[in-house]
């Protein structure tokens, strides 16, 4: 069996042909580091096994694709691929973020019969409501175009001016307006609410 020495060695001319380009040399090397990739690195970080292993896969490939940008400074490649995949941990827990923020700006978005100066416990059950509709706010984006959910993230999520959103979209205020307006429609009709949601133009 070879020792340290030899490995490592070995990892060095595998690392070196597939810089070449016969990327297949990678493959010794991954099936090397992916359970302690998975199991030390991804999966505390997520605690969901199939979200880990999506990430596994992602982090992977992105090794494969981007090895001629490793450099070798005679050490295991091992920190460079558990660097990848904390990246795309990282990258996993944004979207989750940005995703339950923007469900709930959109909860807020939908009407609510409750009067608020209404009790305590009125006031609970419009909460747990607005609970309940982030699944389904969360479906109803994904099904919206590109640019409708970008219009809604960047004025409810990011709350950015309407002179910033519209600089963004590469559109005038006013186009932004009625773009923000369509896209809070559509929203609503994804969202199967049939009831009034307020404008969102000024």
């Amino acid at each position: 069996m070879p020792g340290p020495g030899a490995e490592l060695e070995q990892e060095q001319r595998l690392v070196e042909e597939a810089q070449r380009g016969n990327l297949d040399a990678m493959r010794p090397l991954l099936e090397r580091y992916a359970p302690p990739l998975y199991g030390t690195v991804i999966l505390p970080r997520l605690g969901d096994a199939a979200t880990a292993e999506d990430v596994l896969r992602d982090t992977l490939a992105t090794a494969v694709e981007k090895i001629n940008r490793f450099t070798w400074q005679g050490k295991t490649i091992y920190p460079w691929l558990r660097q990848i995949a904390i990246n795309k941990v990282y990258d996993v827990h944004r979207a989750s973020k940005r995703s339950r923020r923007l469900a709930d700006a959109l909860a807020q978005e939908l009407p609510s019969e409750t009067d608020p100066e209404a009790s305590p416990d009125a006031m609970m059950m419009a909460e747990e409501e607005r609970t309940s509709h982030r699944g389904r706010i969360e479906l109803a984006l994904g099904e919206l175009p590109d640019r409708y959910r970008t219009a809604i993230q960047l004025r409810l999520i990011e709350e950015l001016s309407r002179e910033e959103c519209a600089r963004r979209l590469e559109v005038t205020v006013g186009t932004f307006d009625v773009l923000l307006h369509r896209a809070v429609r559509a929203f609503r009709k994804k969202f199967g609410d049939r009831a009034d949601v307020p404008d969102p133009r000024p």
